[in-house]
């Protein structure tokens, strides 16, 4: 009786009752379908062995933050390295440090300023792996706003290097590359993208940076695309803040990792999605920003990159009256 009850109950239920129930169920059954499938990509799957895509790596931006973490920890996993950076000081520095830790591992150093001649700075890449198995670019190197500001208060220098290393340089260090891995059918690179492209729907006040990481992003999926059937792997990793000068946050956390902390867990996504966030509680953050309506963090934002502003031009003004 319990039985024909329910089916007639059922048979009673108006149309469109049983079809949100059964929208219900298969949202909430791709729910969780996802959230396995986070919990397997961050914690289950296994990074993939770097060392198949060739014996060298390229580190832009090599001297600092994520670049210099970066290098280190694929000298740890036996890479071969060109290092590139704008100071020869320090590029020398890492490889001190790369060959204390490492010694079996060699290491070429490449003085190039985005900002300068771009032209000649990448035909002495060009130069300088000829012959080299280079199986991973990472393309780290950057430039960011000393502080939030409105478009029309930035200087034309900054204007100009923005869009010049973020935009000009990083592709045309990637197009130098790629003949190489084509020709060895095997090859991956890593661009180094930022939330402030993907995980916030706008960053006022930081526009420029902002909109040169939307094109690191796209350029990023569409050479995925391009590419992928040809054994190179693209990607673009999407990192929020992360301890380094460039952030000037000196203390990780938590949320905040530190350059070592990040690239470690960068390496164990090489080779696999198009575009992620390596470091897991920044996916978290990514996913509850998702849920808010754009407006409001928007607002939210805005109000936050005020107040940074502010901050910038009080230390401008009393760096003029030293």
């Amino acid at each position: 009786m319990a039985t024909c009850s329910f089916h007639e109950h059922l048979q009673s239920s108006p149309a469109w009752l049983l079809l949100l129930a059964a929208i219900g169920l298969l949202a909430l059954l791709k729910i969780s379908l996802l959230a396995l499938r986070w919990v397997f990509v961050t914690f289950l799957r296994p990074g993939k062995n770097l060392r198949r895509y060739g014996s060298w790596a390229v580190v832009t931006g090599s001297t600092d933050g994520i670049g210099r973490s970066f290098a280190l920890q694929l000298a740890r996993e036996g890479l071969n390295l060109v290092l590139v950076g704008r100071s020869p000081d320090k590029l020398r520095d890492v490889s001190d440090a790369v060959g204390a830790a490492y010694p079996a591992v060699r290491v070429q150093i490449l003085v190039f300023d985005l900002s300068g001649d771009i032209s000649e700075g990448v035909a002495r890449l060009r130069t300088a792996i000829k012959g080299l198995d280079v199986g991973i670019l990472v393309n780290n190197a950057g430039v960011a706003y000393p502080y939030a500001q409105f478009l029309h208060e930035l200087d034309e220098e900054l204007l100009s290097n923005l869009i010049k290393v973020n935009v000009e340089g990083m592709t045309k260090i990637a197009q130098a590359v790629l003949p190489g891995m084509l020709e060895r059918k095997r090859g991956a690179i890593v661009n180094i993208g930022s939330g402030a492209a993907n995980v916030i729907p706008s960053d006022p006040l930081f526009a420029v940076y902002s909109a040169t990481k939307a094109y690191i992003d796209q350029l990023s999926r569409c050479l995925y695309v391009e590419y992928k059937g040809m054994g190179i792997d693209v990607q673009c990793q999407v990192p929020l803040y992360v301890a380094t000068k460039m952030t000037s946050i000196r203390r990780s956390s938590f949320f905040v990792p530190s350059a070592d902390g990040y690239a470690r867990a960068a390496l164990r996504w090489i080779g696999y999605e198009p575009r992620c966030s390596p470091y897991w509680p920044h996916s978290l953050i990514w996913c509850l920003i998702s849920l808010f309506p754009e407006s409001m963090v928007d607002q939210c934002r805005l109000s936050f990159c005020m107040s940074i502003r502010k901050k910038g031009q009080l230390k401008d003004s009393k760096r003029k009256e030293q």
